[in-house]
């Protein structure tokens, strides 16, 4: 996967640098074209020399070089690798990462990156547990940076406990696994509805659900990633659209249905995840209804599934559904699955810890016509979205042998 690749490896200050000159060697042999940028405290535990002779390219140390450059340094390195490993990523590293701040090449580099990037953690225990190093964590997950580790281990202190950095062939193997997947859906137009729905009671209230649309929202960008043309049909939401995925806002069943047809038209695949409310209000009141008396009562009429018709006459298309369920879990998904035509249907068990809405793991089963469920462990929801597409990309890999 790494032969011919362009990989810039950052290395920040921590005593596991020294590993890091292992990983360099694991990246050649597998294949790829490796530069180092090296922060001044990196520095301190391993000379650029030695990445210099292994490497036998200059190793970037100095956002404004004594004898200066032409290019705008951290632009260019930006721009030349196809992918970036910071190894090891301090909680410094990545605290200035997750701000947005940039005080030295290796931070200025990764700013202007279009590259993805793998973070390797490293570092004692406590830091790694303190609360606003696992804020920045979390936030560049959610901001498309990839981790591999850390483990535990033997740290510098002595100690054992979490934050050793992982092993140099761990981070290879998470590298190939980021640039086999950049462009496995290249040329792929695929629809991906996410999201919560509203009806309308009067002009002030609706009734919801409790979707927040982070399931849809990491399936869009993880596929855009990923190569593919990706259209985002999103109900009312909190979250920012992904980069470079086209969004159309909707509000109603009505809203969601007429943009998932028009869109289905041109798709390879489509991805279903709104929480798509299965009732709407009979009447909506023009003005606001006033507190009465004897409480209010609603009259609610099924909306009409769309996705049935939509599975029914797919053609070529692949079509993925999700279910959220709490009771008989299996067998009204298996009914899902057949009475809609899916190609795969995701099931949500509503009651499983870790599962459901407004959080970022999720615990899944993916189901598919005459095979036997295929239960995963909990994982993060971006990590679910990675294997939906791994299983969208085989079934189309499958459907040309």
């Amino acid at each position: 996967m790494l032969t011919g690749k362009r990989i810039l490896l950052g290395v920040s200050g921590g005593i596991a640098a020294y590993k890091s000159v292992f990983l360099l060697r694991l990246l050649q042999n597998a294949g790829a074209e490796v530069r180092v940028v090296m922060t001044p405290a990196a520095q301190k535990f391993v000379q650029p020399l030695t990445f210099e002779a292994l490497s036998h390219h200059r190793v970037y140390t100095d956002l404004f070089p004594s004898d200066g450059d032409p290019d705008v340094i951290h632009v260019h390195l930006g721009k030349w690798a196809d992918l970036i490993i910071v190894a090891p990523a301090t909680a410094n590293c990545m605290g200035k990462l997750a701000q947005g701040l940039a005080d030295d090449l290796l931070t200025c580099a990764l700013l202007a990156a279009e590259a993805p990037v793998l973070l390797a953690p490293a570092m004692e225990t406590q830091m790694w547990e303190r609360g606003a190093v696992r804020q920045n964590i979390e936030f560049l997950k959610k901001d498309g940076y990839r981790m591999v580790g850390p483990g535990t281990g033997l740290l510098a202190s002595g100690a054992e406990g979490m934050g050793r950095m992982a092993e140099p062939h761990e981070i290879v193997d998470e590298a190939s696994s980021m640039i086999g997947a950049t462009q496995s859906l290249a040329g792929k137009r695929i629809v991906v509805t996410a999201g919560r729905t509203e009806q309308p009671i009067d002009p002030v209230r609706f009734i919801t659900n409790r979707s927040t649309g982070k399931m849809g929202y990491a399936i869009a960008e993880k596929a855009h990633r990923r190569g593919a043309d990706v259209a985002l049909i999103s109900g009312p939401t909190e979250l920012t659209a992904p980069a470079g995925v086209q969004v159309e806002s909707i509000r109603t069943v009505a809203d969601l249905k007429a943009a998932t047809v028009r869109a289905y038209q041109h798709a390879d695949a489509l991805i279903m995840t709104a929480a798509v409310l299965d009732f709407r209000p009979e009447h909506v009141s023009e003005s606001k209804i006033k507190k009465r008396d004897g409480g209010l009562s609603l009259h609610l009429l099924p909306n009409e599934d769309f996705l049935i018709p939509l599975g029914q006459n797919k053609g070529e298309r692949v079509v993925i559904g999700f279910a959220m369920e709490t009771d008989h879990a299996l067998e009204n998904a298996h009914k899902k699955l057949h009475e809609k035509n899916l190609d795969l249907i995701v099931l949500n068990e509503l009651n499983v810890e870790g599962a459901g809405f407004g959080v970022d793991t999720n615990v899944v089963t993916f189901i598919e016509p005459h095979r036997e469920p295929v239960a995963l462990p909990l994982m993060s929801k971006r990590d679910v979205a990675d294997r939906i597409l791994d299983w969208l990309v085989s079934r189309w890999e499958n459907a040309h042998e």
